[in-house]
């Protein structure tokens, strides 16, 4: 069954076609948060999110570009709703901590493993990582999407919803600024 059938069964409420689609997709869904959150715990999440949204806005998807355009487009913009939510907690952690209602501490280091990354540069990972998570999000997802998930600036276009140049000068910031970020990190490890 090709992919136009299996949209055209879930649009008309096919279970076997949502698990076809969750199966077929599940990873791609998963590695784009996972990159975008970073948080094994959150993309799951997220993921969840996303296939939720998939079943519930079906009939919403015209067709107009792949399928696959359309579902990264969800992914990214659930994940950084997520991170967007995620950083208001921590704010108002934060705040209660400076009045002494909350004792919890606020985590800020990736906890994940991401499936690209072998385990003898998880270290390196780690702090790149870190440094994708300080870019602003339209960087963070241009990077996310071309290095991480290997998209064309044309694919990554398509998902944002803008122009090949943008993306291009997205990818050219994003480098930028993680060197600045890295040159940083490492510069001082050496003081």
């Amino acid at each position: 069954m090709n992919e136009l059938e299996l949209i055209d069964r879930l649009k008309g409420g096919d279970q076997a076609a949502f698990k076809s689609i969750v199966e077929t997709w599940q990873d791609m869904v998963y590695n784009t948060s996972l990159g975008i959150v970073q948080s094994v715990e959150d993309a799951e999440d997220v993921a969840q999110e996303v296939f939720v949204q998939v079943y519930e806005s079906i009939n919403q998807f015209k067709g107009d570009s792949k399928f696959s355009t359309w579902l990264y487009r969800i992914a990214v913009t659930k994940s950084l709703d997520h991170l967007r939510k995620k950083k208001r907690k921590k704010r108002f952690a934060f705040l209660q901590s400076l009045f002494g209602v909350n004792e919890e501490e606020v985590r800020h280091t990736p906890d994940f493993n991401h499936p690209g990354v072998g385990l003898e540069n998880k270290e390196k990972a780690s702090v790149l990582f870190k440094a994708i998570d300080k870019l602003p999000d339209n960087q963070k997802t241009a990077f996310t999407l071309h290095k991480l998930e290997g998209l064309s600036y044309q694919e990554v276009a398509e998902v944002m919803e803008t122009t090949v140049s943008s993306v291009e000068s997205l990818m050219h910031r994003a480098k930028g600024n993680l060197k600045k970020i890295l040159t940083d990190y490492y510069q001082n490890l050496k003081e």
